[in-house]
């Protein structure tokens, strides 16, 4: 089970790939990851998450900040 904080970054980041008319698979294959990885961490079933790395090329990837993900206040 995702925690609060990690549920919250999913959560960023399917808002920005919407946003940006990507699919899972096409953010997959631009993060240069395996082709079922985004799916897989937006999946309530699976246990695959974003870890630092994974921010750090999700915001080159999709042209913004690291901070876009993350929530302005602890939980």
């Amino acid at each position: 089970m995702e925690s609060q904080i990690e549920l919250f970054i999913i959560e960023k980041v399917k808002a920005k790939r919407i946003e940006l008319g990507l699919s899972q698979l096409a953010l997959s294959l631009r993060m240069e990851m395996n082709d079922s990885f985004v799916s897989h961490v937006e999946s309530p079933k699976k246990r695959a998450k974003y870890n630092i790395n994974h921010i750090n090329i999700l915001a080159k990837v999709l042209n913004c900040s690291p901070k876009d993900f993350l929530p302005e206040f602890p939980f």
